[in-house]
């Protein structure tokens, strides 16, 4: 069993099936409450999630807007996500705290690394939004970062997809999963999973990732125990 974990979350998946620019009353219950039933005594979760279904940086840009500017942008809509799922959880009875990169202190606690550990040894969980504080970085690489600093054992990814494929499954028919693969394989074979960046910081500081399926229920709470699924991405 894991005992501390970060779990990322796109900003997609508070939408709706079909409409995934919003922000789903019951996509966020179902979400909270799949967190809630798997946390167990002596779990320590910090979740890190992103802006894509209100604003997606450059691409929401269209070259209309500059880069530096959009992607602040970007990163003030994970704020306003972390906000919502916050409200979420502590409907569900879990003790939850928001800190951000960008300092908005009437809003949520600047991220102070010691306070965050913490609220975690205080069983809280800790929702990082802001990514990571930068223009140019996604918020996957703030989910690597942000776990290396909590000496996180393993970085969750939950998605839209069981784990990793060899292609787009979606798109790609004879598409398989992958159960296990190193860091350097996922790389070469340049898997989408993850920006390359983030996969690189996992690789250096020796944090596993485990993907797999959010809208499978149950899936969080079997990987917090331990149990197999999805895909997990480590040394060997």
């Amino acid at each position: 069993m894991y005992k501390r974990v970060l779990l990322k979350l796109s900003g997609e998946a508070l939408g709706t099936p079909g409409d995934s620019r919003s922000i789903s009353p019951s996509s966020l219950t179902y979400i909270a409450k799949e967190i809630a039933k798997g946390m167990r005594k002596g779990t320590r979760l910090a979740i890190v999630i992103g802006g894509g279904n209100i604003w997606r940086g450059a691409r929401d840009g269209h070259g209309m807007i500059d880069r530096v500017t959009s992607d602040n942008m970007g990163m003030l809509a994970t704020i306003i996500n972390a906000m919502a799922l916050q409200s979420a959880l502590e409907h569900e009875g879990v003790s939850t705290r928001v800190q951000t990169a960008i300092e908005i202190s009437r809003l949520a606690e600047p991220f102070i690394r010691r306070r965050a550990m913490r609220h975690l040894e205080k069983d809280r969980v800790v929702i990082f939004a802001g990514g990571s504080g930068n223009p140019y970085f996604t918020t996957d690489t703030a989910a690597a970062l942000r776990a290396a600093e909590i000496n996180a054992d393993v970085i969750f990814k939950a998605t839209q997809v069981d784990g990793v494929y060899t292609g787009d499954p979606k798109k790609d028919p004879k598409a398989k999963l992958i159960k296990d693969i190193t860091y350097m394989s996922a790389i070469s074979k340049g898997l989408k999973f993850m920006d390359a960046s983030a996969l690189t910081l996992c690789m250096e500081n020796n944090i596993p990732i485990l993907v797999f399926n959010l809208h499978t229920a149950g899936n969080i709470r079997k990987a917090l125990s331990g149990e197999k699924v999805g895909t997990l991405i480590k040394h060997s």
